[in-house]
């Protein structure tokens, strides 16, 4: 029988199954043959969670002696292996994976391929169902979504029949019920403290088999039709109707809830006799397994959006609309949700969210645009986040240094209010200097800079006092676009953003999509590279791709009509590429000044230095710049071949390592000799220590986040440069100087501040 019918049939054979009066035992042994007899394999075996073990409770195939005999610990073997990652897989030979643990006693001897799925209810998996053959071959997408379907209507029985209860689960989900202290990724900055609220408890799927297929698909087109509805309520209302960044992650928000293909595959996982729950979960379940193949960050959050709809839809259509949006939080809150989506986020009370807590989540989603916006901290990438945290738990959120505090004793909660305070004091005194110039005690001026990104990021300069943007990163709009961003919209983004710099400098650098900032609109750029933040991206694509460089150009030189224009150019490798990009902006000005259009007063050109190779051509490279800016972060990463982003090549990626200070005080000293003005973009001119050192190289102009300018400029303000620039000097040509515990000494001696 064909994989597809198979499937359909199974579903009608369990539904009779379930409907029977005989006990669950009897009902799990008739599973396994309806599943071993259908999908034509030799062997089906069901393993249930009993006592913190796997035991082979029915199999058609398998040593009947065996069954309530064999169990094994989770993550034993193949069938531990897929209990513990709640992943399933599909082996062409068993025997090969480094996982397999042989068992006598099943006979399983003769067997080489297996495929297996996980049995899950309420996040956390509660037994395997698993299936043999004895030829090498791996089983058809197909007949794996058979299994998990099974796997699904085998909840329900297990569940029912008392066999494996909720609490049992839930204990073997859990590590640990005292206080710890677990991993994450910095997503947006800050510190919070409160209650753990789940964003969104699982729907549990308590019916699965339907034979009304007609009435499962009027119920799901009831759901789409008033989720539909939601979405456009929430885009309509007054603090999203004059566009923006909100709106354009909206906007492809609403093009999946439109999306026919989506609503096609639940159709027709309705039509082999789901009931409309089920299906929805079913197709959920095949979203959620294409995010873990697909390496791309961008892609990869564009299917979260997805997965975020479906939970909406799968409330809608159960009935099950109890968010703790709409319930309302009764207190300091931290959320806790395994994705977030980003219309879900602007619906929570931002009195009292103290923090966003992802198990998964990247730098990449939407909702961390939103939540920036909204200043809520967020941490993601919290492993096991739902095994460890309970509803309820207290939890500390220290997002800038990764870690979330679970249950904390009194003595964390102590250290927390102690942090709270230090931070309401330095915000104090940072908001003391917001006014006054980034002067050293010897007299020198700092320009102390701010980067950003969106529209909003502008009003950033009067809060915190910073001297002008020293890098506005345009492809935001694009990463957050569903579409290629259209001129005019492009060009009002950049006039708004002037508008509200007044008479402080701003510099836009031009689009640096593709690589790992995949979008959708610009396939085929750059796809599978192994290496993509080295690949084709930034000035590279965008020399490749001159049309969508001669929109932004004329976008950017009709959005600065009347003022000056800083325009630079992301990871230029060699001198002729910026030459090119340069040509090709001043190409269209020609144009535009032709068609009559107001034009800049001035503009200047400026280069990012962050491909080493860029370094040994400054000569011939700096006599064609107005201004250049060191990206610190690429830098660093391809000088010393460390992936910033791995936490293993932590200690490989030092700032204060005398390479990477070496190579910085060479721009800076070829920069000033051409008198080509330098800054310093990226992580380190944020970090005081750091950034004193770049001053003590000589640099004088810094563009860092806005929630560093405070710091940095009572660092600078507090600082004699010109002793530490002597010092900087002969630690460099020293061999053997621990830079790093030098300059810590110097600072603590002139009483630098670098809290």
């Amino acid at each position: 029988m064909a994989a597809v019918s198979a499937a359909r049939e199974i579903l009608r054979r369990l539904h009779e199954v379930m409907a029977a009066r005989t006990g669950a035992e009897a009902k799990l042994g008739q599973v396994v043959r309806i599943v071993s007899e259908l999908l034509s394999s030799e062997v089906a075996s069901i393993y249930l969670l009993r006592d913190g073990m796997l035991e082979l409770f029915a199999t058609q195939g398998l040593a009947q002696s065996a069954v309530h005999v064999t169990r094994l610990s989770m993550g034993q073997g193949l069938v531990g292996t897929i209990a513990a990652t709640r992943e399933p897989l599909n082996l062409a030979e068993a025997k090969e994976h480094p996982d397999f643990a042989y068992r006598p006693e099943t006979g399983e001897d003769d067997y080489h391929s297996f495929a297996g799925v996980p049995i899950v209810r309420r996040e956390a998996a509660i037994g395997v169902l698993g299936v043999q053959h004895r030829e090498p071959r791996e089983y058809d997408e197909v007949e794996i979504e058979a299994l998990q379907t099974v796997a699904m209507v085998l909840s329900e029985l297990i569940h029912g029949a008392g066999l494996v209860d909720d609490a049992q689960a839930a204990r073997a989900r859990a590590a640990s019920s005292g206080p710890m202290r677990l991993a994450g990724l910095k997503l947006v900055d800050g510190l919070g403290r409160g209650t753990a609220v789940f964003h969104q408890p699982r729907v549990i799927v308590e019916h699965t088999v339907s034979d009304d297929i007609e009435g499962e698909r009027l119920r799901v087109y009831s759901a789409f039709t008033r989720m539909r509805e939601q979405i456009d309520t929430m885009m309509g209302q007054a603090e999203f109707a004059g566009g923006g960044d909100h709106h354009e992650v909206l906007d492809t928000y609403k093009m999946f809830a439109y999306d026919e293909g989506w609503s096609r595959r639940i159709n027709e996982a309705i039509d082999t006799g789901l009931t409309a729950e089920a299906a929805i979960e079913r197709v959920q379940a095949r979203t959620r397994a294409r995010m873990r193949s697909i390496d791309d960050p961008y892609l990869r959050e564009r299917l979260t959006d997805l997965d975020d709809l479906s939970n909406r839809l799968l409330r809608i259509v159960s009935g099950q609309l109890g968010t703790a949006a709409k319930s309302g939080l009764r207190g300091d809150t931290i959320l806790i949700a395994r994705n977030l989506g980003p219309a879900e986020l602007l619906e929570y009370d931002k009195r009292y969210l103290k923090g966003v807590v992802l198990e998964e989540g990247s730098l990449t989603a939407h909702v961390i645009i939103v939540a920036r916006a909204m200043g809520v901290p967020v941490l993601g990438r919290v492993h096991d986040l739902f095994a460890q945290v309970s509803d309820g738990d207290e939890l500390i959120v220290d997002a800038g240094n990764g870690a979330l505090l679970v249950r904390p004793q009194a003595a964390m909660i102590a250290s927390y209010e102690a942090m709270r305070v230090v931070k309401a004091r330095q915000a104090e005194k940072f908001a003391a200097v917001k006014d006054l110039p980034a002067i050293s005690r010897d007299g020198r001026r700092i320009m102390v800079q701010m980067n950003a990104g969106l529209a909003d990021d502008a009003q950033a300069l009067d809060l915190t006092g910073a001297d002008g943007i020293g890098l506005f990163r345009t492809e935001f709009q694009f990463l957050v676009s569903a579409t290629l961003p259209r001129r005019e919209r492009q060009q009002a983004l950049y006039r708004t953003v002037l508008d509200a710099a007044g008479a402080r400098p701003v510099v836009f650098r031009t689009v640096d999509i593709g690589g790992d900032k995949a979008v959708p609109y610009l396939q085929g750029d750059g796809e599978g590279e192994e290496n993509p933040a080295m690949g084709w991206r930034a000035l590279r694509l965008a020399l490749g791709r001159a049309g969508l460089m001669k929109v932004q150009a004329r976008a950017l030189l009709e959005g600065a009509a009347g003022r000056t224009l800083n325009v630079m150019f992301p990871m230029v490798s060699e001198p002729w590429e910026f030459v090119e990009a340069k040509a090709l902006v001043e190409g269209q000005r020609k144009l535009l000044a032709r068609q009559g259009h107001a034009l800049p007063e001035t503009v200047r050109y400026g280069a990012m230095i962050e491909v080493p190779a860029l370094i040994e051509t400054l000569d011939t490279l700096l006599p064609l710049t107005d201004f250049v800016s060191v990206g610190t972060n690429d830098l660093t990463q391809f000088l010393f071949a460390a992936d910033r982003a791995n936490p293993r090549l932590a200690d490989r990626y030092d700032w204060l390592s005398p390479a990477i200070l070496r190579v910085l005080r060479r721009i800076v000293r070829a920069a000033d000799a051409a008198g080509v003005p330098v800054t310093v973009c990226g992580e380190m001119g944020g970090r005081p220590l750091e950034a004193l050192a770049l001053l003590s190289l000589g640099v004088e102009s810094l563009s860092i986040t806005p929630a560093g300018v405070g710091p940095i400029k009572a660092m600078v303000r507090s600082a004699d440069l010109a002793s530490l620039r002597e010092a900087m000097s002969g630690w460099l040509d020293a061999p053997g100087v621990n830079v790093r515990k030098a300059l810590s000494r110097a600072a603590a001696e002139q009483g630098v501040e670098l809290a």
